[in-house]
């Protein structure tokens, strides 16, 4: 599914749609090896680690640059060597298919 999953498109969440429940997240987390899904299944987190502070840089702005094309924005947190980026559709206070899509083209990002 994760070749699948980041060929497809954020849709916009509008709210009034139930997050996923835990084995629903489960069955996406499967495809996201990498990511960590939370105790409470509420959001995905990922580390990243570089060489320096400007591989860091570079490596967060390509994925803001990738979540406004997207329209689905992460929370990232950055320093000398590393980013952290977590993920959850904020209007359902939960994980939905985005979430999912972002990790899926986000690692590809990554990738050597």
């Amino acid at each position: 599914m994760a070749g699948t999953l980041e060929s497809k498109t954020c849709t916009p969440c509008r709210g009034g749609v139930p997050p996923l429940t835990r084995a629903e997240a489960a069955v996406f987390a499967a495809d996201a090896p990498d990511w960590r899904l939370s105790e409470d299944a509420g959001l995905i987190e990922r580390d990243f680690a570089f060489a320096s502070f400007r591989d860091a840089y570079a490596f967060v702005r390509q994925v803001s640059e990738l979540a406004e094309a997207e329209g689905h924005h992460p929370d990232i947190a950055f320093g000398w060597g590393y980013a952290r980026i977590s993920l959850q559709t904020k209007k359902i206070k939960g994980l939905h298919e985005n979430d999912f899509i972002m990790a899926a083209k986000i690692d590809r990002l990554f990738a050597p």
